[in-house]
């Protein structure tokens, strides 16, 4: 039996992340309204990640890793942008700018 991670993008903009032996039904249940108070309240909602795992217990530890994502970071994690997924792991001060040149000139009209 496999259980999944999932993230659920809603009307408002909101993600919702959660973990289920059943993807399908789960999404269901989310769109129908009822299941869950919070995304009950921002239908309809959209599937835009989700991820296998063997057992629950690994599941809901991926559940309880990305729900503290930020929103940049989630984005990144769907779109498969394994470059901006590490890029968004790392403390803010740490990033390196991407809106400066080597010579901290302004690249393109992008201001810092």
């Amino acid at each position: 039996m496999a259980f999944w991670t999932y993230i659920l993008r809603c009307s408002d903009g909101r993600y919702y992340t959660g973990h289920t032996d059943d993807l399908e039904r789960r999404i269901t249940e989310h769109q129908n309204g009822g299941f869950c108070d919070f995304t009950s309240r921002r239908r309809p909602v959209h599937l835009i990640w989700s991820e296998s795992f063997r057992t629950r217990e690994e599941a809901l530890g991926a559940e309880l890793i990305v729900k503290k994502w930020s929103r940049a970071k989630k984005e990144a994690l769907a779109a498969g942008d394994w470059i901006a997924l590490a890029h968004f792991a790392k403390p803010p001060a740490e990033r390196v700018s991407t809106s400066l040149d080597t010579n901290g000139e302004i690249v393109a009209g992008v201001r810092p």
